[in-house]
């Protein structure tokens, strides 16, 4: 294999496949919960995958959906809601919602790979990284593209992101080029210093993503292969076959298992 054309950043470093817990492990405990994330340092994993909204006065929350009717006792968006109002609600475990500037304060060993779901969270996750000195503790993440740049360019190179899905694109066509051709693209991705892993589902739409030359390409520019959400043994030992980095999984005791079946610590 050619030597890689970037060098693994601190919030990748230790033995791969490692875990990542979706949403804090859904399917185990609330998610983007307080019992979430001690769930997951329960079972000895690092990787917490988790989104961020923010409420009205511009705090940030561990959130997927704009609203907080399915994860919390109260209603609305959350946007619309001081985070006074937040406080008061309560998740399955009876706990608030858990604020970004907590969980990074409160738990220093945990890496957390955030979604930032909408573009006025952008500012809010920037200060509390900044505030807990967490640089190289996260990886960055959007299903926006726009969003992603602007992350990008707040941070610089110092905080890892993953590619946004039209850069997820670029390296699922360059993995398929021949010889030269499939290089010289490589090296153009591999130009964005801010890129460290490739994070995509196994299929999109029918059509296959992940197989073994995307995983080459991956590593070839030096980035982790991550595929998301996988709740199944044996699409976990399928993908692990292949070559993927890490699973990102509603399951992580499950896929902690998997992978320690296998001989490795996950």
């Amino acid at each position: 294999m050619p030597e890689p054309m970037s060098r693994p950043r601190p919030y990748l470093r230790g033995s791969a496949p490692i875990v990542l817990a979706h949403r804090g492990g859904s399917l185990e405990a609330p998610e983007n919960s307080l019992a979430a994330v001690r769930h997951d340092l329960s079972l000895g994993l690092h990787y917490f995958e988790t989104d961020v909204r923010t409420t009205r006065d511009g705090v940030a929350v561990l959130m997927h959906d704009a609203s907080v009717d399915r994860t919390t006792s109260g209603t609305g968006l959350l946007a619309d809601l001081e985070w006074a109002e937040v406080a008061t609600l309560r998740d399955a475990s009876g706990a608030p919602p858990l604020r970004l500037d907590e969980l990074l304060a409160h738990h220093p060993d945990l890496r957390l790979n955030i979604d930032v779901k909408e573009d006025r969270a952008v500012s809010a996750l920037v200060e509390a990284v900044r505030t807990a000195g967490a640089e190289d503790r996260i990886c960055l993440a959007a299903f926006d593209h726009d969003r992603l740049i602007a992350l990008r360019q707040a941070f610089g190179p110092a905080v890892l992101s993953s590619t946004s899905q039209r850069e997820a694109v670029r390296v699922l066509v360059a993995a398929h080029l021949p010889g030269p051709m499939r290089r010289r693209a490589l090296r153009r991705l591999a130009s964005n210093r801010s890129i460290g892993c490739l994070q995509v589902p196994p299929t999109y739409r029918g059509v296959r993503v992940v197989s073994r030359a995307l995983v080459r390409a991956a590593h070839e520019l030096g980035w982790q292969l991550h595929v998301w959400t996988i709740n199944e043994p044996r699409e976990m030992n399928d993908l692990l076959d292949l070559g993927v980095d890490g699973l990102v999984t509603d399951r992580p005791s499950l896929a902690q298992e998997v992978i320690a079946a296998r001989g490795h610590s996950g």
